[in-house]
C-alpha cells in the first residue's frame, strides 16, 4: 500500500508539472496572439482614451478659468450697478432738497408779496377813507358854519375852512 501511495505522489507531481507547462504555454500563446492581433487596437484605444481625458482636463481647466473671469466681470458689474444706484439716489435726494428749498423760497416770496400788497391796499383804503371823511367833514363844517353865522361863505373862505378842518383831522389820525 505504501507502494501505491508513493506512486500516486509521483504521478501527482508529474501531472502538476505537466499542467503548469500546458497552462504556461497556453498563456504565452495567448499573449502572442493578443500582441499580433489585438495589441495595436488596444494600444490605439488606450491612446485615444488618454488624449480624450487630457482634452477633457484641458477643457475643464479652460471652463473653470472662463467661469472665474465671468464671475469677476459680474462682480465688477454688480459693484458698478450698486455705485450707479447710490449716485442716482444721492442725486434724487439732492434734487428733492433743491426743489424743497425752491418751493419754500417761492412760498416765502409770495407771502411777503401778499403782505406788501395787503399793506398797500390797507394804506390805499385808509387814504380813500380819510379823503371821503375829509370831504364829508368839510361839507359838515360848511353846513355848521352856515348855520352858525347864518350866511353863506365865499368860495375862498370855504376852501380855507375845509383845508383847516382836513389838516386838523389828518393830525388827529396821525397821532392815533
Amino acid at each position: 500500500m505504501l507502494n501505491q501511495l508513493v506512486l500516486s505522489v509521483a504521478d501527482v507531481q508529474n501531472t502538476t508539472i505537466s499542467n503548469i507547462v500546458v497552462v504556461t504555454g497556453s498563456f504565452v500563446l495567448l499573449l502572442a496572439l493578443l500582441k499580433k492581433f489585438a495589441w495595436n487596437a488596444i494600444a490605439d484605444m488606450m491612446n485615444k482614451r488618454e488624449k480624450k481625458i487630457a482634452n477633457d482636463l484641458d477643457s475643464a481647466e479652460q471652463s473653470r478659468t472662463q467661469a472665474k473671469e465671468l464671475e469677476q466681470t459680474r462682480q465688477e458689474q454688480l459693484q458698478s450697478s450698486k455705485s450707479e444706484a447710490s449716485d442716482i439716489i444721492k442725486n434724487a435726494k439732492s434734487s428733492g432738497e433743491t426743489s424743497r428749498q425752491q418751493i419754500i423760497s417761492d412760498a416765502q416770496e409770495e407771502v411777503s408779496q401778499m403782505k406788501e400788497n395787503a399793506q398797500e391796499d390797507i394804506s390805499n383804503e385808509r387814504q380813500a377813507a380819510l379823503s371821503s371823511v375829509k370831504g364829508e367833514v368839510g361839507d359838515l363844517s360848511v353846513q355848521i358854519a352856515e348855520k352858525i353865522i347864518n350866511q353863506e361863505l365865499s368860495k375862498e373862505a370855504h376852501e380855507a375852512l375845509i383845508n383847516q378842518s382836513i389838516e386838523s383831522i389828518g393830525s388827529e389820525d396821525e397821532t392815533r
